[in-house]
C-alpha cells in the first residue's frame, strides 16, 4: 500500500490539495493521508474564498471537479444511486459536467492510424481538423470514407485509459481505508461500490463495446420509423477508434433550451418516455444514458440515439420483478411490493419483514389519492431506495442503472412536457409483461423445460445412489445437526428422566415393601428366613437407595 502511495505521488498530492481547499481534509486525516507529508503544510491548510458557507453536495462537486474526468464520471455514476446518497448531495452531483477541452488533431491521427494499421489517407477521403465535440474520454471528427459514407470518427484521449486505472487504484485504495476506519463506509461497502463504478467505465473506454450495443439496439428499432441508431463500420472500429454513420440533427438539449418552433416537445416527451419503456420492460436491453446531450432530434420528430458506452440489461426474473413492482406501486399494493422487492435484492437474514412493510406503507400514504399524472417517479423511487437502504437490502447494480436511467428519462420529460406521467405511458408496458407472463406458449416452454429438469435428475438418480452407498460403505459418511435450543432441550429431557428414575424407585420401593409384608402375614410361621429381619434390612436398603438417588437428583439442577 506504501509502495502504491508512492507511484502515485502527485496523484495523491492532487487528491489532498483538492479537498483541503474545499473544506473536506478532516476526511483525510480520517484515512490517514494526512500523514504522509508530501506537501507543504501551508499548502494543505489552504481553503478557497467562503467555502464554509458551501453545503456537503458543493464541495463535493467542487472536489470532483477539480480532480478532473475519472472523478466527474465517479461523481455522475454516484447521482444515480439514492441508496447511497441523500437528495441534496445528488442534486449538486447531477450538475457536473465535462468541459473536457479538445485534443490536437495530430495526436487523433496518429491514434488513428495506429488502431487501423493504415495511413487515414487509405481509408478516408476526408476528415475535419476540428472537432465536433470533446467529451472526458474522446473526442469526434467529423470525416468521409473513401467510398464516399459520410462517418463519424470517435477517437480516444491519449493515455486516457491508464488515467483512469490509476485514479481507480487509488480511489479502491481509498475505498479499503475508509472501511476500517469508517463506520458509514463500511455499512455501505464501499469499496464493492467503487469496484462497480470501475468496471462499468471500463467498458466506456472499450469502442467494441460501445459499437456491438449501438448494433444490439438498432435492431430493437428496427422497424420503428421515429428511433434511429447510426449504422456502425466495423471494419474500421477498434477499442480506440470507433467510426460510426454520420447523422444529422439538433441536440434535444438545444430544442430543450429553445423549444424551437420547428419541433414538437410533447411528442418527443411521449416518444421518448415509450421508447425507454419499450426497451426496459420488453427487451430487457437499453440506453442508460439518455440524457439531452446524447439523443438528437430530426425533421418529423425523429429521435436520434447516441454513444451507447453505458448501457442497461434486465433478465427475463429482473424485468418480471421490476415490472411487477412496478404495477404493484401503481395499484397501491404494498403487500405485493414488498413481495418483490424483497426479490429483487440481496436480502440478509435479519430482515424485519414487518417493519419493512411498515415503511413501505407510509411511503405510499404519501401517495394515496394523488393522480398519477402529479406523482413523480422518480421521487417515488429515490424514497423506495431509501427504504430500501435503511434495511440493508443490496440492488443489483443493473437495477440502480435501471433507477438512473428512469432519473434522466423524468427530469428530460418534465423540461419537454410537464403535463406527461411517465408513469400512465408505463402501465401498458406493464400489462403487456403480465400477459407475456401467462402467455400460454411461454407457460408451455417452462413447463417442457422443467420436465426437462427432472428427467435428468431421475436418470441420474441411480449414479447418485451408487455415489452415497460407496460412500457409507467406505466408512465416510458423517452427520452433523445443528439445533439452536439444544442445551435447553437436553436440560429438558434430563429434567424428565430424572422424574422418571423417581418415579420407578418409589413404585419398587412400594412393591418390595408390600410383598415383604402380605409375605409375612401369610406363612404365620417362623423360618429361617424369616428369623432374620428382612422387612427391615430391606427397608434399610430401599431407603439408602432412594435417599441417594433423591440427593443426585438435586444435586445436578435438574428436577
Amino acid at each position: 500500500m506504501i509502495e502504491k502511495r508512492f507511484r502515485h505521488l502527485q496523484r495523491y498530492k492532487d487528491i489532498i490539495v483538492a479537498f483541503s481547499r474545499n473544506g473536506l481534509g478532516f476526511l483525510l486525516e480520517q484515512l490517514g493521508l494526512n500523514d504522509l507529508h508530501i506537501i507543504p503544510k501551508r499548502k494543505y491548510q489552504e481553503r478557497k474564498a467562503n467555502v464554509e458557507e458551501k453545503t456537503l453536495g458543493e464541495r463535493i462537486r467542487l472536489i470532483l471537479e477539480e480532480l478532473g474526468p475519472t472523478f466527474i464520471k465517479v461523481g455522475q455514476m454516484a447521482s444515480t444511486r439514492p441508496d447511497l446518497l441523500t437528495d441534496d448531495i445528488i442534486d449538486e452531483l447531477e450538475k457536473l459536467q465535462t468541459h473536457a477541452p479538445p485534443f490536437p488533431f495530430q495526436e487523433a491521427k496518429a491514434i488513428i492510424e495506429a488502431e487501423l494499421g493504415v495511413p487515414v489517407g487509405e481509408v478516408f477521403a476526408k476528415i475535419d481538423h476540428e472537432p465536433l465535440a470533446a467529451a472526458s474520454i474522446g473526442q469526434v471528427h467529423l470525416g468521409v470514407l473513401k467510398s464516399g459514407e459520410q462517418v463519424a470518427i470517435k477517437v480516444q484521449r491519449p493515455n486516457i485509459a491508464s488515467k483512469i486505472a490509476t485514479d481507480f487504484e487509488i480511489l479502491k485504495e481509498l475505498a479499503s481505508l475508509a472501511e476500517l476506519r469508517i463506520e458509514w463506509a463500511a455499512q455501505y461497502r464501499a469499496r464493492e461500490v467503487v469496484d462497480e463504478f470501475a468496471s462499468m467505465i471500463s467498458q466506456e473506454l472499450d469502442y467494441v463495446v460501445e459499437a456491438r450495443n449501438s448494433k444490439r439496439i438498432r435492431k430493437q428499432f428496427s422497424a420503428d420509423e421515429l428511433v434511429k441508431v447510426p449504422e456502425i463500420f466495423d471494419q474500421y472500429t477498434t477499442s480506440k477508434v470507433l467510426v460510426m454513420e454520420y447523422v444529422e440533427g439538433v441536440k434535444l438539449s438545444e430544442i430543450i433550451e429553445g423549444m424551437s418552433a420547428r419541433f414538437e416537445p410533447k411528442q418527443i416527451a411521449d416518444h421518448l418516455a415509450r421508447m425507454t419503456f419499450q426497451q426496459v420492460l420488453i427487451d430487457g436491453f437499453f440506453h442508460a444514458d439518455p440524457h439531452p446531450g446524447n439523443v438528437l432530434v430530426r425533421e418529423d420528430n425523429q429521435i436520434v440515439l447516441l454513444d451507447f458506452g453505458m448501457v442497461g440489461r434486465l433478465t427475463a426474473t429482473m424485468k418480471e420483478n421490476f415490472g411487477m413492482m412496478l404495477i404493484h406501486m401503481i395499484q397501491e399494493d404494498t403487500a405485493g411490493m414488498v413481495e418483490y422487492l424483497l426479490k429483487m435484492g440481496d436480502t440478509p437474514e435479519t430482515v424485519d419483514r414487518s417493519a419493512l412493510q411498515d415503511d413501505v406503507d407510509l411511503l405510499m400514504d404519501k401517495y394515496y389519492r394523488v393522480a398519477l399524472s402529479e406523482i413523480s417517479l422518480a421521487d417515488a423511487i429515490r424514497e423506495l431506495f431509501h427504504v430500501v437502504q435503511k434495511h440493508q437490502i443490496s440492488l443489483s447494480p443493473d437495477y440502480t442503472t435501471l433507477a438512473k436511467t428512469l432519473l434522466t428519462l423524468e427530469g428530460t420529460i418534465e423540461q419537454l412536457d410537464p403535463d406527461l406521467s411517465i408513469i400512465e405511458v408505463a402501465k401498458p408496458f406493464g400489462k403487456q409483461l403480465i400477459r407475456e407472463r401467462y402467455r400460454p406458449k411461454r407457460i408451455l416452454r417452462e413447463t417442457i423445460g422443467q420436465i426437462t429438469d427432472y428427467i435428468e435428475l431421475f436418470s441420474g438418480f441411480p449414479d447418485q445412489v451408487k455415489k452415497v452407498s460407496s460412500v457409507v460403505k467406505n466408512g465416510r459418511v458423517r452427520f452433523e445437526i445443528t439445533t439452536p435450543d439444544l442445551d435447553k432441550i437436553l436440560k429438558k429431557l434430563d429434567r424428565i428422566s430424572n422424574q422418571l428414575s423417581f418415579a420407578i424407585v418409589m413404585l419398587a420401593f412400594s412393591i418390595i415393601m408390600v410383598g415383604l409384608i402380605i409375605g409375612t402375614a401369610l406363612v404365620g410361621e417362623s423360618t429361617v428366613l424369616w428369623s432374620i429381619p428382612a422387612i427391615e434390612i430391606g427397608s434399610f436398603v430401599a431407603a439408602f437407595m432412594f435417599l441417594w438417588l433423591i440427593y443426585s437428583i438435586f444435586k445436578s439442577g435438574r428436577f
